[in-house]
């Protein structure tokens, strides 16, 4: 049976997959007025995925007045320039990516300091399509979705990069510090990170929050015991 397009992690919150197992993620919140904050946008092609995950929940594009980026890699910004055209939407994203944004692509590239890092960048080009963002990202700052949304700055595997807590619901929206893919959870790898040993540090800030549920980016949520098997995983990069 095929996999629903959103999947529902609280009352007003929902993961939309924009990738095959869920390997990529975008994440809607719904308002009670019924307007949309759409966080991360996917790959290029991903919009009509996006499209599609917003009407299963019965929302339309024109319903998004706000779209968040946790970050600026290709894979979570490269749907950003299409999906603010469709929905009208500011894209906000932190000001350390911004220049990454107007580029269209990433300007701090990552080490090849791996084989599969030398092989991927071969494959693939850390670009997407340029666009210029709408109000800047601040750390600590609690923007008014469902209730307040808190970011929560975690440089590293880009210098803006952000993870984002809904304390209304319990969960925590983890960015790419840590993925939950190959049965479970992991630091970004090192080719990825425009800085590894930052990454390593800040993803424990990841551990000193207070949530239930832990929503990736990168692999399925996690709901049962969240913030203990993230602080479980953090305590063994020491």
């Amino acid at each position: 049976m095929a996999k629903s397009p959103a999947v529902q992690l609280a009352a007003n919150l929902w993961r939309i997959p924009t990738a095959p197992r869920d390997f990529v993620n975008s994440y809607a919140f719904v308002e009670d007025d019924g307007s949309v904050t759409l966080v991360d946008t996917g790959v290029k092609k991903a919009p009509p995925k996006i499209v599609a995950g917003l009407a299963a929940i019965g929302k339309h594009p024109k319903d998004v007045q706000r779209i968040l980026l946790t970050h600026a890699h290709p894979d979570h910004a490269g749907g950003a320039a299409e999906m603010g055209r469709q929905t009208g939407a500011p894209v906000s994203i932190h000001d350390g990516d911004r220049a990454w944004c107007e580029a269209g692509e990433v300007l701090a590239k990552p080490k090849e300091t791996t084989r599969l890092g030398r092989l991927m960048l071969r494959m693939s080009k850390p670009t997407f399509e340029a666009f210029a963002p709408g109000p800047a990202l601040q750390d600590g700052e609690v923007l008014p979705v469902a209730g307040g949304l808190r970011v929560v700055h975690t440089p590293g595997h880009s210098p803006g990069h952000v993870a984002l807590l809904h304390e209304a619901s319990g969960v925590l929206i983890t960015g790419d510090s840590i993925f939950n893919v190959f049965r479970g959870i992991r630091i970004s790898p090192k080719w990825l990170c425009a800085d590894f040993q930052m990454t390593r540090q800040t993803a424990h800030r990841l551990g000193e929050l207070d949530y239930d549920v832990a929503a990736f980016t990168h692999g399925t949520e996690i709901r049962d015991n969240a913030r203990e098997q993230v602080r479980g995983f953090l305590r063994a990069l020491v």
